[in-house]
């Protein structure tokens, strides 16, 4: 009976720290962010790849840098390639939100 319930709240849980859901901000690498995700706008696409090694991330609204997971990082990558746009990197991110990551479904650049 305890070992039942104890799967339940562990479940509950889990299910309360993931949310899935859409994002929209400005793409930038963790490297950059940290030092200046305030002027997120300005941010140039030539920058973001060669600081891919960092990762990537979105910038939201309020100010707030939430890092993508491995597969997140890689469809970044693969957007900032297809991309004309050499700076103004707006994004829609897709996918589920767990603590300070994003699990990306997708990645789009505006």
């Amino acid at each position: 009976m305890r070992r039942t319930f104890a799967l339940c709240v562990l479940l509950a849980a889990s299910t309360v720290a993931a949310v899935a859901g859409e994002w929209h901000g400005y793409l930038m690498d963790a490297m950059c962010a940290a030092k200046m995700k305030d002027k997120a706008a300005g941010h140039k696409a030539k920058c973001a790849l060669s600081c891919a090694k960092t990762g990537y991330g979105i910038v939201t609204a309020d100010g707030q840098y939430v890092k993508f997971d491995e597969a997140g990082n890689a469809k970044a990558q693969e957007a900032l390639k297809a991309t004309s746009k050499e700076q103004d990197l707006k994004v829609k991110v897709t996918g589920t939100k767990e603590a300070d990551m994003i699990l990306v479904e997708s990645v789009t650049i505006n």
